[in-house]
């Protein structure tokens, strides 16, 4: 697991090697273990190391026998070992025993189609000097990042944002649109990020910069229009169990210590039961809590490793730890306003005092339509059969509901629900669902030079409505179930989620690995039947629950659903109020052009009396002020 970045240019023209070390000590966070360089004519490539596998001979960059081709690589293959066996029969010549130079063996032999052996999680650069190629690429399902930018006579990447700003040729200029998203949807979804002309790497897909010219190309996708894996739901149980339980072997490859993250969901909880059965000695699981009852797992979690025998440690966040949101801001290096990220921050720091590598969860949720907002999408799709007059009044009635309730209550999501009714389109109210700022949040909020900067964007719909309803239409020949988990696959899951998790725990040096976004197993999970996973309105992960019954306490398979939320609504009375204040209500903030001052003293005053519960709102506004303030203080509008 590593940190890469560098630069290609054109034409002869010698990279600054002051600056590629430069913008390598930016990620040392990623790697501390150890660095490389390769500078040549053209190009300068560079890698931080975090080591995992082959402690003594895999120093990077790796080059193939004659020194033409050099690869920097983030991340682990996980069939490797099976790769290389292949490769040695038919006579490459390995010098080390990496991952690495496996992709670089792979890549000599089939070039940009290598993509197609590789089962794990990767970002990596190869430079192919014969060819004056530089070809990068990122895994399937996104798990590592990789970002780019063209500039006047060449091209700079790496694995995060603040490394590309070394570059002369690259300046930072914030994207307004980037703004009008993050707002929307709590992150900036790829291609774009915060910087114009600063380009994020989609996964599935790679880049080719050759004689000048980019070509950007997709490798993979879910597999669409392929029907159901079986009809028999018992045979898929044990379909779901071989290969679930295949690929946490696989992640238990490893030459450093490793554990779980186990939060007492029924996806780590799955997660650490197979690692139990696959292990000699008790796992050690890492759970994280807060000092509100109802947004804690600890008891279930505790309960779980208890079953298992294992190596348990707990750890609470509490409001004062907040004091660690401007690190963040500087880690996420662009607006991110998922607040699960200051937990998600906390237990990875405290796995990696005792471990290297943590498995997780991640994946359940969007393999077996774990989320609420499923059950309310179906739910709607029934409302709409409803009469109209009746369907009226229920609309009127729904704006006398009380508007106080915090988020996520049952009055906050039957509001949204309902408010959510009122469009047809799939995209429309997918996104009224899970937004925090709507579109008529974000019109009496905007500034009039921000409305001006948006008016192009915003000319054909709402940036946030066409990005996700790009995902809806890709997978329109899908049952209704898999077109929702279609949808969270290629927008939240790795723009939201694998960001919250890459940025959490590199910052703090620690690998994470996640069984359920093995390829092999979501190919297998999404050309299941959508009511398979989605039994009615109630059954969530239903397939799942039955395949792994045996695994799971009865407590933890009848338990809702519950998110990785925090507090925020309580801790911006208290703990966090003088924060917000000093910040989003400061004279540099307001200086910045994007918002209506009124309208931002209104909510503030809405949150404090109890009117409303702005908490999420309130988050969002903070980490786009404290960003600025780590990368562009001196801003002061468009």
């Amino acid at each position: 697991m590593c940190g890469i970045c560098g630069i290609a240019y054109d034409g002869p023209q010698r990279p600054d090697e002051t600056l590629l070390r430069r913008a390598n000590t930016l990620i040392t966070h990623r790697g501390p273990d150890d660095e490389g360089y390769h500078i040549d004519e053209r190009v300068g490539l560079a890698m931080r190391r975090l080591s995992i596998i082959d402690l003594s001979t895999g120093h990077q960059p790796i080059s193939n026998r004659d020194g033409s081709v050099v690869i920097v690589f983030n991340g682990e293959i996980y069939n490797f070992q099976e790769l290389r066996a292949g490769l040695e029969k038919d006579g490459y010549p390995f010098k080390t025993r990496t991952d690495t130079e496996v992709i670089l063996a792979l890549y000599e032999k089939h070039g940009t189609d290598c993509l197609r052996f590789l089962r794990g999680m990767f970002a990596f650069a190869i430079w192919d000097k014969p060819k004056g190629r530089l070809f990068a690429a990122r895994d399937r399902l996104g798990k590592k990042p990789l970002v780019y930018a063209l500039f006047p006579g060449g091209l700079a990447f790496a694995s995060e944002l603040r490394s590309l700003l070394v570059w002369p040729g690259i300046k930072p200029q914030v994207d307004p649109t980037a703004i009008d998203l993050f707002l929307s949807l709590q992150y900036i979804p790829s291609p774009r990020s915060i910087y114009k002309g600063v380009q994020k790497l989609p996964p599935a897909h790679f880049f080719v910069f050759e004689a000048g010219r980019l070509k950007v190309a997709r490798y993979w996708d879910l597999p669409l229009g392929r029907g159901p894996v079986t009809d028999d739901p018992i045979a898929a149980q044990e379909l779901l169990r071989d290969k679930l339980r295949e690929s946490v072997k696989l992640r238990l490859i490893s030459d450093v210590p490793l554990g779980a993250f186990l939060s007492g969901g029924i996806d780590s909880s799955i997660v650490v039961a197979l690692m139990s059965e696959l292990s000699d000695k008790p796992v050690k699981t890492f759970s994280i809590g807060f000092d509100h009852s109802e947004f804690t797992e600890l008891p279930y979690a505790k309960e779980l490793a208890e079953r298992y025998g294992c190596d348990h440690t707990e750890f609470v966040v509490t409001a004062r730890m907040a004091e660690i949101l401007p690190k963040l801001a500087w880690h996420y290096g662009e607006p991110y306003a998922d607040a699960s990220a200051l937990p998600s921050f906390y237990v990875a720091r405290e796995t990696r005092r005792a471990v290297t590598v943590a498995l997780n969860g991640d994946g359940g949720d969007e393999n077996f339509a774990g989320y609420v907002r499923y059950f309310a999408m179906r739910a709607a799709h029934y409302y709409d059969l409803v009469p109209g007059p009746l369907r009226r009044l229920i609309q009127e009635g729904a704006e006398f509901l009380p508007e106080q309730d915090a988020p996520f209550s049952f009055l906050w999501k039957a509001k949204r629900f309902l408010r959510s009714t009122v469009f047809t389109d799939e995209a429309k109210r997918h996104l009224k669902m899970i937004c925090f700022f709507s579109e008529a949040d974000k019109e009496g909020l905007y500034a009039p030079g921000m409305l001006r900067e948006l008016e192009a964007a915003r000319a054909g719909g709402a940036p946030a409505e066409r990005f996700l309803a790009s995902a809806f239409h890709r997978a329109a020949g899908e049952d209704f179930v898999n077109r929702m988990l279609y949808t969270d696959f290629v927008t939240y899951l790795p723009d939201d989620l694998m960001v919250k998790m890459d940025i959490a725990s590199m910052a703090n040096s620690l690998e994470t690995r996640s069984p359920f976004l093995d390829h092999e197993f979501v190919e297998l999970a999404f050309n299941m039947p959508g009511d398979w996973k989605l039994k009615g309105l109630m059954g969530h992960k239903w397939i799942l629950k039955q395949a792994f019954a045996k695994q799971l306490p009865q407590s933890i398979q009848k338990r809702g659903k519950m998110g990785f939320g925090i507090p925020l609504g309580p801790w911006f009375r208290k703990d966090l109020k003088k924060f917000w204040e000093d910040h989003v209500l400061s004279p540099e903030a307001l200086a910045r052009g994007y918002f209506n001052r009124t309208a931002l003293e209104r909510m503030w005053e809405q949150h404090q009396t109890g009117k409303r519960d702005h908490g999420y709102r309130l988050w969002a506004l903070l980490m786009l002020e404290l960003w600025h303030r780590q990368y562009l203080p001196d801003f002061k509008g468009f």
